[in-house]
């Protein structure tokens, strides 16, 4: 290994030393790598009128950076939790889990709070003819908000922008049934899995599919269901916990998940876009790519995590954990150079964001919104979205840093 990958290695691996030698954990570079990434996706993905939403992963495939951030966060929860569990009691495990969903149901409480509060001063003290409180249908909450207040205190009320930590939350509540299961037989938790997974599919189930309403006055849904996207969470859980062995790495294996990452983009909404222009393989009779997005539509739904957005994600999970290397060995600097010191330096800032992830997430979230009213004052040219981006990226990074600092106790170091 070359002196840069030494330094970057170090440098990460440092702060976890005494806790490796504490406890047999080991922490994956490519955990918080990739949660890093997911984390400046979801970022540009919540931006309004944001152009670069085009190219995020989710326009040239089924599944999207909710699943790469889901399945990591089991991942870290396997790590963070799982060993609770064994050395300390299913009790005391199930308390930590208990403790975890309590600050994760208050940041969200939070959340919510802060960013409504920012719309409606934009649009009380703004002189402009949009209604921001509109963007994110908002209005049953600000017109008679007693029984949304409530609904928002007990989950039963939850806007499509404030889903994914209610899903985090109600999925962290089955951590404990599941180290419960394993403890009779490691099966059990994969029946339980795809049982949960099957009660919450609609095309099977119907209407009395397992989900959770949205707000009282409607019908509506969670727009992620946590019964599916558990799927996704105990997926991760189970590879860091030793449950599912590591996948072999084999051309075979490798061609297959790329061929259908290559099927998925033909029929994503790139391709479709495509098709709608009259760019390629349009026909007088209709078009059959267009007819099969149609088709597989209950296969590759968001709400319930269709089977396909799940086949495709691991697919590329696959492909990403090939190409990162044991234990992301191969995303390490290599030589002195300056390519290679710049991506050292990269390396450090894209696993410190994911580390933080939920101080980024939540900052993320308001952020977006943000440069959203920014880019509404300064306009959307490609200039300046780039540079409403940049500037995006840099303060969740500031924000990763901070809590990083805060979380280290500086007030307890001695002089």
């Amino acid at each position: 290994m070359t002196l840069a990958a030494t330094d970057i290695s170090s440098s990460v691996t440092a702060p976890l030393s005494a806790a490796a030698a504490a406890t047999p954990r080991v922490r994956d570079l490519r955990l918080d790598f990739f949660r890093g990434i997911a984390m400046f996706i979801i970022l540009i993905a919540h931006t309004p009128g944001n152009f670069l939403i085009s190219w995020i992963p989710a326009r040239w495939g089924f599944s999207d950076a909710t699943e790469m951030f889901v399945f990591c966060s089991g991942m870290a929860s396997a790590i963070a939790f799982g060993g609770t569990f064994r050395t300390s009691g299913w009790a005391l495990g199930t308390a930590r889990v208990a403790f975890r969903i309590w600050q994760v149901y208050w940041a969200h409480i939070g959340l919510f709070v802060a960013l409504a509060a920012f719309l409606a001063g934009l649009d009380f003290y703004g002189s402009h003819d949009k209604y921001y409180i509109g963007s994110l249908n908002l209005w049953k909450f600000f017109e008679d908000p007693a029984l949304p207040m409530l609904g928002l205190m007990t989950l039963s009320y939850v806007p499509n922008y404030f889903d994914i930590l209610p899903m985090y939350i109600v999925v962290l509540a089955m951590m404990p049934v599941v180290m419960a299961l394993q403890r009779i037989h490691t099966g059990l938790v994969f029946a339980f899995m795809i049982a949960v997974w099957l009660g919450a599919q609609t095309w099977l189930m119907g209407e009395a599919n397992l989900s959770l309403s949205a707000e009282p006055w409607s019908d509506r849904q969670w727009y992620f269901n946590p019964f599916a996207w558990q799927l996704v969470f105990f997926t991760g859980f189970a590879f860091m916990r030793g449950w599912l062995p590591p996948p072999p790495v084999h051309k075979y294996l490798i061609i297959l998940a790329a061929l259908i990452v290559f099927a998925n983009v033909m029929v994503s909404e790139v391709a479709i876009r495509a098709i709608e222009r009259d760019w390629f393989f349009v026909t007088e009779t209709g078009n059959p790519v267009i007819e099969a997005r149609l088709a597989m539509l209950p296969l590759i739904d968001k709400t319930d995590f269709g089977l396909f957005r799940f086949i495709q994600f691991l697919s590329l999970a696959y492909l990403a954990w090939v190409i990162a290397g044991d234990k992301g060995d191969n995303l390490l600097a290599r030589g002195t150079g300056v390519v290679s010191r710049l991506w050292a330096q990269m390396l450090k800032v894209i696993l410190k964001v994911g580390q933080q992830s939920l101080a980024v997430f939540i900052v993320s979230m308001f952020l977006a919104r943000v440069l959203g009213f920014v880019m509404d004052l300064a306009g959307r040219d490609t200039l300046t979205s780039l540079l409403v981006n940049l500037g995006g990226a840099a303060l969740l990074v500031a924000a990763a840093y901070g809590a990083g600092w805060f979380k280290s106790n500086p007030w307890k170091r001695r002089t």
